[in-house]
């Protein structure tokens, strides 16, 4: 990187525009935190979520994702069921340099409570708001709160670009505007 850690994430986020809206400290005072943090950037949770529910006895499946098995809830205060599951995007809209690979991880304050949120990379010349996987391990109701940390980004930068990049492979996830289920 030769810039600090921190250092070289604001200037990647100013001059190239890596992440909008950008916090250029951390934001803590009586939230979960988010901002730029010593290796990376702790993302917000938007206020959009998809719950996952067995009300329509619908089977989860990768390959022919069936909407009836998610409700839609927009709200400060997300409850996601006991053992259950639920999707939502960050505030942020992220703009991958070709030589930067991420990989986005749950805040320990979350895991600390039994919700993870899933390790996802995002790709060198990715570009969108990322959709979060929000999983409650618990066996009690738990809750997400919006505009609040949920998830830190680490940044790897490469000494050379990568030969292909997800724009050029047109990934599927490509400038997502929203919360994206499944696609095959």
């Amino acid at each position: 990187m030769g810039l600090k850690p921190d250092h070289w994430i604001r200037k990647m986020a100013l001059e190239q525009k890596m992440i909008e809206p950008f916090e250029d400290k951390q934001v803590r005072n009586g939230v979960i935190s988010y901002g730029v943090s010593s290796y990376g950037y702790d993302v917000r949770v938007a206020n959009e979520f998809k719950i996952f529910t067995n009300v329509f006895s619908a089977t989860v499946d990768p390959k022919n994702f069936d909407t009836k098995s998610m409700v839609d809830f927009t709200g400060d205060v997300c409850i996601v069921p006991p053992n259950s599951f639920a999707l939502a995007r960050t505030v942020e809209y992220f703009r991958i340099p070709r030589k930067v690979l991420t990989v986005c991880l749950g805040k320990s304050t979350y895991a600390r409570c039994g919700i993870i949120v899933n390790v996802t990379p995002f790709e060198p010349e990715w570009e969108g708001f990322v959709t979060l996987e929000i999983s409650n391990t618990t066996p009690l109701p738990a809750k997400i709160y919006a505009n609040e940390g949920l998830a830190q980004v680490l940044f790897f930068e490469a000494d050379e670009e990568c030969e292909t990049s997800y724009a050029d492979k047109k990934g599927k996830y490509q400038k997502q505007q929203s919360i994206v289920l499944p696609k095959l």
